[in-house]
């Protein structure tokens, strides 16, 4: 059984002082909640402050971004290590905004999650379509790329540390959602690839969420799919009351 897993993405949001109250507040509204992993994706900024804040809890801290190299002269990256030193377990890799704003591609996700396995974070490597590419058609054809591209080399023991995040990029702060019955179609689509990857055992045991303007009045019908393993949230995400009521979809 896939234990349901809600992650946060703050994005360009958050300053210390306003992560730090988050978990403040976020901790008591879930606390006793064990039957669903919780994580919250944070600007480099807040991580340490972030991580010292979740100690003790049932959350998660994690960074948004990485880079494939440990250290060298790559001004402005971060290194998995570092981001693991400073607290955090999980690192989000090959985003929408990530693709479409800064030049994200398979291969440098390919190497970011190596290099994020390697340090011993957890992987969430997000995979999805544009709009147009859904009206061609393609939906399957992108998220098949993604994920074969994303993933090429991984071993099966290394996927025990990798979620899947669907993301239809035409979603995503938008308002709109994929149906259930579309978000299912795609996640038992994604569950089928990675069956031909790394066979059936891996494929059963990944998690793959739904990202795309996930909701709480949304996510009860969204989580009621086979294949839809938990969220990775953005908007709802930057309030406590929205993001708990998200954790506690199962109430």
């Amino acid at each position: 059984m896939r234990k349901p897993y809600i992650c946060g993405n703050w994005k360009l949001n958050k300053t210390i002082a306003e992560a730090v109250d988050f978990v403040n507040t976020l901790k008591g509204e879930i606390a006793g909640i064990n039957d669903v992993e919780v994580g919250i994706g944070a600007p480099f900024t807040c991580l340490s402050a972030l991580s010292d804040a979740c100690k003790g809890t049932n959350i998660a801290s994690g960074a948004e971004d990485c880079y494939w190299e440990e250290s060298g002269a790559f001004t402005g990256e971060v290194a998995p290590s570092m981001i693991k030193d400073a607290g955090c377990s999980f690192v989000i890799i090959g985003h929408s905004e990530r693709r479409q704003f800064f030049g994200e591609t398979n291969e440098t996700v390919n190497k970011k999650v190596k290099a994020a396995l390697a340090a011993g974070l957890q992987a969430i490597v997000c995979v999805g379509e544009m709009l147009e590419e859904r009206k061609a058609g393609k939906a399957n054809d992108v998220v098949k790329d993604h994920i074969v591209g994303g993933l090429e080399g991984l071993s099966a023991e290394q996927m025990k540390n990798v979620v899947i995040a669907y993301e239809p990029v035409w979603a995503i702060g938008t308002g709109e959602t994929a149906t259930p019955a579309q978000a299912q179609e795609i996640h038992a689509f994604a569950r089928s690839v990675l069956k031909d990857m790394f066979g059936e055992v891996v494929a059963e045991a990944t998690r793959i969420q739904y990202g795309g303007s996930v909701k709480p009045d949304n996510v009860k019908e969204l989580m009621a799919c086979a294949d839809v393993d938990g969220a990775l949230v953005g908007g709802a995400a930057l309030k406590p009351d929205s993001f708990a009521a998200l954790v506690k979809f199962k109430a």
